[in-house]
């Protein structure tokens, strides 16, 4: 069989999976009380599922997120194309859920193409340390952007960081907020007008597998795009969004699941560069 065919299958592959999933909604649970990210404990991650019967996927879901995005599991795949978007301007909040930090577009923040769907960015929070890792290694912050398509199924681009000297442009905007609902678990605030196109920045290369949302209720059915370049976050502007949220979540990041023979593709426009 030929390599391009072999590239075509696989691509055809994700859009499979994808169809075949429920869609998963971004909603995720509001209510931080309700679990934990303490390893051991009674509302630890390892028993989110016994928890609600709705949040069984948890604990029984054979495509859960974050995974280890280890090399030996990445197939180039072209065909995947840019993750072109449309990302503008528009009136958001900033919500303290006590696990994490939200920054909610109330306005139309625009969209991304994904398969040739429309998803449109709903949202935005932080986890510390980062929730995927590469070959292994866990990186200092994750930033995830969430999207919803009009059919309700989810999208997510996500953004890893390592603390270094320089600090990063769109979180030094957030900073007046951070402190504005820093420890006040429920907290909500206006922000007024917010550029997305900072958060997302330029960089093409990502990867790309099928996953779950990772926290509760863990709904699969999520297209994960994971930018390859690792971005700059400062060690105040790491330390500002852990103290803001909830004693128990400054580490809010979900152990890693089992990838069960997941595809795992990388998008890369430029050839002759290996992995």
């Amino acid at each position: 069989m030929g390599f391009t065919r072999v590239l075509v299958l696989l691509a055809a592959g994700l859009m499979l999976a994808a169809a075949a999933f429920p869609a998963a909604r971004a909603q995720e649970t509001d209510h931080e009380e309700e679990f934990s990210y303490i390893v051991g404990e009674e509302k630890g991650p390892e028993h989110w599922g016994e928890i609600k019967p709705e949040w069984a996927h948890c604990g029984k879901g054979e495509m859960q997120s974050p995974i280890d995005l280890s090399h030996r599991r990445v197939t180039l795949v072209r065909d995947l194309g840019y993750l072109n978007h449309t990302y503008r301007a528009a009136e958001a909040s900033i919500v303290n859920r006590g696990h994490d930090i939200m920054v909610r577009f109330d306005g139309d923040a625009g969209s991304v193409v994904i398969n040739g769907t429309d998803y449109y960015l709903r949202q935005l929070h932080w986890h510390s340390p980062s929730e995927h890792t590469v070959d292994g290694r866990r990186y200092d912050m994750e930033l995830h952007m969430v999207h919803e398509s009009a059919s309700k199924k989810v999208a997510v681009i996500g953004l890893l960081y390592k603390v270094g000297p320089s600090s990063d442009g769109f979180l030094r905007k957030m900073e007046p907020y951070l402190r504005m609902i820093a420890d006040k678990m429920d907290r909500e605030e206006k922000v007024g007008v917010i550029d997305p196109r900072g958060a997302r920045g330029r960089a093409s290369v990502y990867l790309r597998y099928m996953g779950s949302l990772t926290t509760p209720p863990c709904t699969e059915g999520v297209v994960w795009n994971i930018v390859k370049r690792v971005r700059t976050v400062s060690k105040h502007q790491l330390e500002l969004l852990r103290e803001a949220v909830h004693d128990e979540m400054e580490n809010n990041a979900r152990p890693l699941q089992k990838v069960n023979n997941r595809d795992i593709s990388i998008f890369r426009p430029y050839p002759q560069k290996p992995y």
